[in-house]
């Protein structure tokens, strides 16, 4: 029985390593085939090095910056998570306060939806010129660019509830906020993860576009600098560092979303 056990698990693991590389094996191959072509054209000289440097050139050039651009992800790094804890602060909030209140609902949403009008080009420069060119105004800019995705997903979420679980626990006469504590807040987790997932996607790239509009260090703030003197080797550095910042937190996400529900990657592995 032990050997069979052991055997079982075996094979458990040997299909999730195959699932997992199945998984990964697609984008890295689409990558590597990206790259190489990438520095081939950059080899040939079809194009010029100030126009299209090559990826060999970029990662050198990155390596030899690499204090700087340190010294630069940080201060985006600390915007974009202070921006994100806001946003999931005030979007929790909301979205609790909206689901309670059906006229608050009708009257409020249609105002978030309007503000996801607004050009962020326009506005990234008014908000810095209202709060200066510290730290202040590249949360707030954070926490706007992720703040609709956040609320929309937990409404989903909350309007997910089985109607007739909610109608047995308020036939035993559990309140409002019972309900919502015990039914509509857990039923809400999975859609609000998803929401966070592609929240935390936009958070670096807003607090980027806020450097750009006024700051004194960040990617964005380094960006610029190198653009300016036409270093588009540095310019595009940058961008790698500010993807793997985007990827790194991404994955953060995903690991916090696989410790608080495990249940969904057994749910999503039986529906494939």
């Amino acid at each position: 029985m032990q050997e069979q056990g052991r055997n079982e698990g075996g094979a458990a693991t040997a299909a999730r390593a195959s699932a997992a590389l199945a998984a990964v094996l697609p984008p890295v191959v689409a990558a590597a085939i990206v790259l190489l072509v990438w520095q081939a054209v950059g080899a040939a000289g079809l194009l010029p090095p100030a126009v299209l440097p090559s990826p060999a050139r970029i990662a050198e050039q990155g390596v030899v910056e690499r204090e700087a651009l340190l010294g630069h992800a940080l201060p985006t790094l600390r915007a974009t998570l202070l921006g994100f804890g806001l946003s999931v602060a005030v979007a929790f909030a909301v979205a609790t306060l909206l689901d309670f209140s059906r006229l608050l609902r009708r009257a409020v949403l249609p105002l978030l939806v309007v503000s996801q009008t607004l050009p962020m080009i326009a506005l990234a420069p008014v908000v810095v010129l209202w709060f200066g060119f510290d730290l202040l105004p590249k949360v707030l800019l954070v926490a706007f660019v992720t703040f609709f995705p956040l609320v929309i997903g937990l409404l989903r979420g909350f309007e997910s509830a089985d109607p007739d679980a909610e109608h047995l626990l308020r036939s035993m006469g559990a309140r409002r906020t019972t309900v919502f504590r015990l039914l509509r807040l857990p039923g809400a987790m999975p859609s609000f993860f998803s929401a966070l997932r592609v929240s935390i996607t936009y958070a670096v790239v807003g607090a980027i576009f806020a450097e750009y509009a006024g700051a004194v260090s960040g990617l964005g703030v380094y960006m610029q600098s190198a653009k300016h003197v036409f270093r588009t080797d540095l310019v595009l550095a940058a961008v790698v560092v500010s993807s793997l910042l985007t990827l790194t937190l991404y994955a953060l996400v995903v690991t916090v979303e696989r410790v608080v529900l495990p249940w969904r990657r057994i749910e999503l592995g039986g529906t494939r």
